[in-house]
């Protein structure tokens, strides 16, 4: 579907070590600030026991996981949002993604420097968090300016609107706050969306610790976690070194080495898994002998828009679904055993997809 997550931060916290992980790729990871400068782009695999389980029983020729677009955005620093640094160019980079992913320093250490010559990750998450309220401010200001007078001459209903919740968008970061905890209607919100302001955008909080400290919340995350937990964002604690260097092995390999060091769970797949769930994203499978496929929806789609994301003619010339849940394909043993014990239902145009659907598609067009 063309989402994508940036991930962020102030540099030399560990945003290009963790790209590298996620992408088994090797864009350029130094240590000194803008290693990175154009943003890097990869594609993860959602990892999925059920495809697998799917694949088990169906035996198809290919197959083809769900995925979630990383993008790996040069370090923020102090003042960006006047110019400073990449300036920006690094803030319209974070405009492009859907979510963001804020990798917070979490480790002591003079292997890799610290920028700012401390390591205080709530002084980091609020520096960069800082800089996208003034970037959000910024523009907020521009327009707000405009549509104002628009509004007081009460001709136009959406410029009552836009100028309603700018204003209360104006208001929280005023006082600091991310553009997200403004009380908007739902009117209110549809007619800014299209301003994708960076503090409206979901976020998750990356905690990045060193090899010592995996399995156990060193003083570091625990004053991150709370911190996180006020104010409502959610975390996953990894060690990006850990990770690039595992990036590479086989699954098999990858298992014993992390068992080995005691960790039941990549965190790359808990961020991955994170990060598709804070996209709001589901999916869908297709299962036949010639492909089984994870199809990524956005949760509260409708059959016929789930159908237009394989094609636009399914779409356009949809008739029904017929839909299996995924307990019960699993369950008889496959589509035809499903089907032919009653389990296969046909769903119309107002059918709301669920998560582990498995869908076969009739249209015409």
């Amino acid at each position: 579907m063309g989402l994508t997550a940036g991930i962020v931060g102030l540099p030399n916290v560990g945003k290009s070590t963790l790209f590298n992980a996620i992408t088994k790729s090797h864009v350029l990871a130094a240590n000194y600030p803008f290693a990175t400068i154009d943003p890097n782009v990869g594609i993860v695999e959602v990892k999925d026991s059920r495809l697998d389980r799917i694949v088990e029983i169906v035996k198809p020729r290919n197959i083809v996981r769900a995925t979630v677009s990383f993008t790996d955005i040069a370090g923020l620093v102090k003042g960006a949002s006047k110019g400073e640094g990449l300036g920006n160019q690094f803030l319209s980079h974070i405009r492009d993604v859907d979510a963001i992913c804020q990798v917070v320093r979490c480790f002591n250490g003079t292997e890799v420097l610290s920028y700012t010559g401390k390591v205080d990750p709530i002084e980091d998450i609020e520096t960069v968090n800082l800089e996208l309220v003034l970037a959000d401010l910024d523009v907020v200001e521009k327009r707000i300016a405009r549509v104002g007078k628009q509004a007081q001459l009460k001709t136009e209903k959406d410029a009552e609107t836009e100028f309603s919740a700018l204003s209360k968008v104006k208001a929280v970061l005023d006082e600091g706050k991310l553009a997200k905890t403004a009380a908007l209607t739902d009117e209110e919100a549809a007619m800014i969306k299209n301003y994708s302001f960076l503090t409206m955008k979901p976020m998750i909080y990356v905690l990045n610790i060193s090899e010592k400290d995996l399995g156990q919340d060193n003083v570091f995350v625990k004053t991150v976690k709370a911190y996180a937990e006020e104010n409502h964002i959610r975390t996953v604690v990894i060690s990006a070194k850990i990770e690039e260097e595992v990036s590479g092995l086989d699954d098999e390999t990858k298992e014993m080495f992390l068992a080995d060091l005691g960790i039941k769970e990549s965190g790359l797949d808990q961020l991955v898994r994170l990060t598709y769930d804070l996209l709001g994203l589901a999916t869908y499978f297709t299962a036949g002998e010639k492909e089984a496929k994870a199809w990524t929806f956005r949760k509260g789609m409708k059959a016929p828009q789930c159908a237009g994301i394989i094609h636009t003619d399914f779409e356009r010339g949809f008739i029904r679904a017929e839909i299996i849940a995924y307990d019960d394909f699993i369950a008889y043993g496959g589509l035809l055993k499903a089907r032919d014990a009653g389990k296969m239902r046909s769903e119309g145009k107002d059918y709301l997809f669920k998560d582990g659907d498995i869908a076969l598609f009739r249209f015409n067009v």
